[in-house]
């Protein structure tokens, strides 16, 4: 239990290890992860250490097998998860590495030999079709090796291709010419024209500026036709599937061929030769076509080859990457160790738990016994004045809760953890802020089913980094989902509609249907105008009025609603017009209690510190005064709280606002509450133990001494610790003067003592002080040191920061009181403005059919906006606001959090990316 509450007791050992067992070792305390190792090369690179070309080693398997995981990926195969897998010898590396060597060569000749063919099939694909498309192209040019001039491209400038059919508006209307000689041809004549041309394929989106860059290079000189490729064909080297078009490019003279050419070049198009007579164009289309059909058959003949292989690999490359993982997370641990030539053994330092020390020791034995050493591995205990990193064993149930105080900042070495705590605070806290019975069972179904789970959830690492997260607190998640239904029960809250579980307790039956005098209850300030008239409650048992000698009892059907609704608030206050308006100051007042009671827990728990750490100085001069202030302003103000809600005024007037006599608590000091016994004056000027003079003056008596209580505690918290240290470090100087010095032998032996196994415990420093050795290193001549000027500025800010801090505080926790009210009207107007218009559409057309189609649809929309708005949005946004009212207003009073994390050398770190 000590481990829950307060960190784990460390000690700093020393480990010497034989060479040929030094790895055997290291791989036992990392299946262990009981450890943490120090660097003691720290002055040493990473490039001038002993196991640095091990490293490398691994470092060169790591990428072989990164290669092969791509591979699989690529190819759609999942790997076979292993299971853990148990480090290897380091033998093992020499054939591992000749297997990765094998493995990356194959797999890369085969995709060289695939992509190859992949290549050779793209290009009889390309050919085939320019052999199709240009089909009509190569008709009109065979009609002869003449072109009528009608249908000749003309000469001249190339028409843009984004005129009107490739033909300008002054082309329309000026003669036509000739291609070859420019000639003006008249109506009907022909003309002689021999072409040249190149086809190919090009990138559709390439072919735009291609078309133009033609245009403006050629002078319009060149004609080209292009028609698109219907299927997308895939690319060899990126696999990715890519649009293409066919094209014919038509000109004359070897010139424009060359720059025609050199454009294709430079829009990466592909040419391709294409014969000019049918019959040779059909020969080709044939021949192609078998060829296509041969290379189809040996690519998928080296697909399943491949294939075949990547499967064999999937099924143990999670071994291998464990394997290789552990190795290189063995050889860098060994990096960290001293070589000791002469006595050939490596030493190392570690910081352990001192409860673990029997497990860690067997564990060097079996790793000795496994590398066949004679010689033992030796475990020494040592003595330091470092503090030592704090560790908390925790669970999958405690570990979410514990990064939530981690990431605050790690707890000083056996200081209080408040993790325990958070357990309960965190999810009511969250759930005061949430509270809706329907939300949190969504809430508690969606964590149930992930810890249903977990394990396939593991096993898949599905969802990506934001559902891991989730999945990593689902403990948290389920928790505020069950405290949110409580509170949610408690504000009689399900959809922001009341449930009428236990019956209504209010009775309004009898005042609606009897007649009684107009006089029977006589009003609150005509009651106190009229002293001879005495009324009890209406709202209490055996209710009488009394005017004169007549005396009324109520009958006891007017008395029903006088019993309280069992669990939560009455379901009647849903139809209430005044609803809004009580549950708004119920909720107000709920969170400043809450806040006080929190706030007095957190210093509360800082006692333990105290005596735990026999700082007694901090009990009388920081914990009695900062209690009898909170509760001095708070604590009262909470009290006048509970003592309002449980007495009843009769009349509202007499009801004193708590927030004023708070204020007039300070401001008026001894002249509030005022009370004058005939005479009705403003609100807040009333006692809230009753509306005579009396009860004034005992309320006005007890303000005046807890504020002079408050006041005291402020002198009191900034005054007393500097003195009483300044007093104890005079008697150390006077006690020092008379003191035998030790001999500095004996001063070196203590500093080098190393206790063994057998011997006494090793003594470290220990953290979470707040005064003396605040900085956590615990003693040394740093305890000696006596600043006085330093000790009276940081006792100014620490009082400064309390009492100013206590104020803000209580205020922040009003946070719960206004993200309760906006969750609740938030729900209450997704309800009445989607779900109820559903009911609705039924009533007004008279059907069920369009009611129930209407219905199913606004369902769908209000089950979304529910999800998305108020589970989603409105839960991030509470649980902030609780981590908030945790980190600052909780911890801030007992919580130091200036440690560092125990870290140990483990395995399972290693393979989840943990530990670098």
């Amino acid at each position: 239990m000590a481990s829950i509450f307060r960190s784990e007791t460390m000690t700093l050992a020393q480990l010497f290890l034989q060479s040929e067992a030094a790895f055997a070792c290291v791989r036992e305390l990392g299946e262990l992860g009981k450890v943490q190792f120090r660097d003691l090369n720290q002055d040493l690179s990473a490039f001038k250490r002993k196991f640095v070309s091990e490293v490398r080693r691994c470092d060169e398997m790591e990428r072989k097998l990164r290669f092969l995981a791509s591979e699989l990926e690529k190819s759609d195969i999942h790997v076979r998860p292993a299971g853990n897998i148990e480090a290897p010898d380091p033998q093992e590396m020499i054939d591992l590495e000749s297997k990765f060597e094998v493995l990356e060569t194959e797999v890369k000749e085969i995709n060289t030999n695939k992509e190859t063919l992949k290549r050779n099939l793209l290009d009889l694909i390309e050919l085939e079709h320019i052999l199709h498309k240009t089909q009509t192209f190569f008709d009109e040019a065979e009609q002869g090796a003449i072109i009528p001039a009608s249908q000749a491209p003309p000469l001249g400038p190339m028409p843009h291709p984004h005129t009107n059919g490739g033909i300008t508006s002054e082309e329309e209307s000026a003669p036509e010419r000739g291609l070859l000689d420019g000639e003006q041809a008249g109506p009907g004549a022909v003309q002689h024209t021999k072409f040249m041309f190149v086809t190919g394929v090009i990138l559709r989106e390439r072919l735009p500026a291609f078309e133009r860059l033609l245009w403006r290079a050629c002078r319009g000189n060149v004609f080209l036709r292009e028609a698109e490729i219907a299927e997308p064909l895939e690319d060899p080297s990126s696999g990715n599937m890519v649009n293409k078009s066919v094209f014919i490019l038509f000109f004359q003279g070897d010139q424009l061929r060359s720059r025609v050419r050199k454009i294709c070049e430079g829009f990466r198009a592909t040419l391709y030769q294409c014969p000019e007579t049918a019959a040779e164009r059909n020969e080709m289309t044939v021949a192609v076509g078998t060829r296509i059909s041969e290379l189809n058959s040996v690519l998928r003949t080296t697909v399943d080859h491949s294939n075949t292989q990547l499967l064999e690999i999937a099924q143990d490359v999670d071994i291998w990457q464990q394997k290789v993982k552990k190795i290189k997370a063995i050889y860098h641990t060994m990096n960290m160790f001293n070589l000791d030539v002469t006595r050939q053994c490596l030493i190392a330092e570690c910081w352990c738990p001192v409860e673990d020390l029997d497990e860690i020791q067997r564990a060097l034995v079996r790793g000795t016994e496994r590398s066949g050493s004679t010689v033992p591995s030796i475990l020494n205990r040592m003595k330091t004045d470092e503090t030592p990193p704090t560790y908390f064993k925790t669970n999958k149930f405690t570990r979410g809760f514990q990064a939530i105080v981690d990431a605050y900042g790690i707890a000083s070495y056996e200081e209080v953890n408040p993790a325990p705590y958070t357990v309960i605070t965190f999810p009511f806290l969250f759930s005061v802020m949430f509270g809706d019975a329907g939300h949190g069972i969504l809430l508690a179904l969606f964590a149930a089913a992930m810890i249903y789970y977990e394990k396939r959830i593991i096993q898949t690492n599905a969802g990506g980094e934001m559902f891991g997260m989730i999945f990593d607190g689902r403990y948290i998640v389920l928790l505020m989902g069950l405290f949110s239904i409580y509170t949610g029960l408690i504000y009689n809250d399900m959809f922001s509609i009341s449930l009428n579980i236990f019956e209504s307790r209010w009775n309004v039956s009898y005042f609606r249907n009897i007649s009684f005098k107009q006089d029977l209850f006589v009003p609150p300030d005509e009651l106190y105008r009229n002293n001879t008239q005495q009324c009890e409650c209406p709202f209490e048992y055996n209710c009488v009025y009394t005017s004169g000698d007549e005396t009324t009892h109520l009958p006891t059907e007017a008395q029903n609603y006088q019993e309280p609704y069992p669990f939560g608030l009455d379901p009647i206050w849903q139809m209430s017009e005044n609803k809004l308006v009580f549950v708004n100051t119920y909720k107000m007042k709920m969170s400043i209690c809450l806040g006080v009671i929190h706030m007095l827990f957190g210093v509360i728990i800082g006692i333990f510190n105290h005596l735990h750490f026999k700082r007694y100085i901090n009990i009388v001069a920081e914990f009695i005064p900062q209690i009898l202030f909170l509760l001095a302003i708070f604590g009262w103000l909470v009290f006048l709280i509970f003592f309002k809600w449980i007495n009843f005024y009769d009349n509202q007037q007499t009801a004193p606002n708590l927030l004023l006599t708070l204020i007039n608590m300070f401001l008026e000091f001894a002249g509030s509450p005022k009370v004058n016994d005939s005479v009705l004056i403003g609100d807040n000027e009333y006692s809230v133990f009753g509306p005579t003079s009396g009860d004034a003056t005992v309320q006005r008596l007890i303000q005046i001494f807890l504020v002079l209580i408050a006041v005291g505690c402020v002198p009191w918290m900034l005054i007393v610790k500097p003195v009483y240290l300044y007093i104890q470090h005079k008697k150390k100087v006077k006690s020092a003067l008379h003191a035998v010095p030790t001999s500095e032998e004996e001063a070196d032996q203590q500093q080098e003592e190393v206790v063994n196994n057998d011997g006494a415990d090793g003594l470290v420093g220990k953290g979470g002080g707040d005064g003396e050795g605040e900085d956590g290193k615990g003693g040394g001549d740093k305890a000696d040191e006596f600043d006085g000027g330093e000790i009276v500025v940081h006792q100014c800010i620490h009082t400064i920061e309390y009492c100013l801090g206590t104020i803000s505080h209580t205020a922040s926790y009003l946070r719960l009181w206004a993200l309760s009210l906006a969750h609740a009207e938030l729900s209450e107007v997704l309800w009445f403005m989607v779900m109820r218009n559903g009911f609705m559409v039924t009533h007004m057309t008279g059907t069920y059919v369009i009611g129930g189609i209407a219905l199913f649809a606004l369902f769908a929309f209000w089950a979304v906006l529910t999800v998305g708005i108020l589970l989603v949005m409105e839960g991030l946004s509470a649980f902030l606001h609780a981590l908030r009212l945790h980190w600052v207003e909780f911890q801030s009073k007992f919580y130091i959090g200036t440690g560092y994390k125990f870290q140990p050398f483990s395995f399972e770190a290693v393979l989840k990316g943990e530990d670098d």
